[in-house]
């Protein structure tokens, strides 16, 4: 039960909402404009803000869902905290796009939202101011990861939670990992917003 709760929660992170609702907004493939991410905010620069929201609500609804199933279904906290991971695991590296995916950000916080709800405000508003000083999606959210697990473990989750946040961040840390090249060199893509379909 608890293998198929995982293969289930792997499935269910894997959903590309990205390229889906970029497809259908703007006729394209937001693998191949701005950061080739599938990201909300590669999402945005490609389609616009709309799309961009609703990518971030879908992505984040990927990690909300198999992490209350696995509540629901009485299942102990850490395979709880295991259930998310294999979410977050599931949109990093899809089944549905050969293994590639996105950065697991937005996923995480749909985790959080349900496991330790008290600091995805703190992490969006650390995104945010983030991202209003320097208008770098990737420096915000290089950001928070790195705080995350103190976070949790601040406000007294159990350590199945920061032991989630610790795993959760290592990953999404990694996966930023041509984000900071880019940064290093000058180069990273700065937010910008489309209305419609990428010249």
């Amino acid at each position: 039960m608890m293998i198929l709760m995982l293969v289930a929660a792997y499935l269910i992170g894997s959903l590309p909402a990205g390229l889906i609702i970029t497809r259908r907004v703007a006729g394209v493939d937001v693998r191949r404009y701005g950061s080739g991410n599938i990201g909300m905010a590669n999402v945005a620069r490609v389609a616009g803000w709309k799309a961009g929201a609703v990518v971030l609500l879908v992505d984040a609804a990927k990690g909300v869902i198999p992490v209350l199933a696995a509540t629901r279904l009485g299942a102990p906290p850490l395979w709880v905290a295991f259930a998310g991971m294999a979410a977050v695991i599931g949109h990093n590296w899809s089944a549905f796009l050969k293994g590639r995916g996105g950065k697991g950000v937005a996923t995480t916080l749909g985790v959080l939202a349900v496991i330790a709800p008290l600091t995805v405000p703190v992490l969006a508003g650390v995104w945010l101011v983030m991202v209003a000083l320097t208008r770098y999606s990737s420096v915000g959210s290089l950001t928070g990861l790195s705080l995350m697990p103190f976070l949790i473990w601040a406000f007294g989750y159990a350590q199945e939670a920061v032991l989630f946040g610790a795993l959760a961040a290592l990953l999404g840390i990694y996966q930023h990992r041509s984000n900071l090249v880019r940064l290093l060199q000058g180069r990273e893509n700065k937010i910008t917003l489309r209305s419609g379909r990428p010249s």
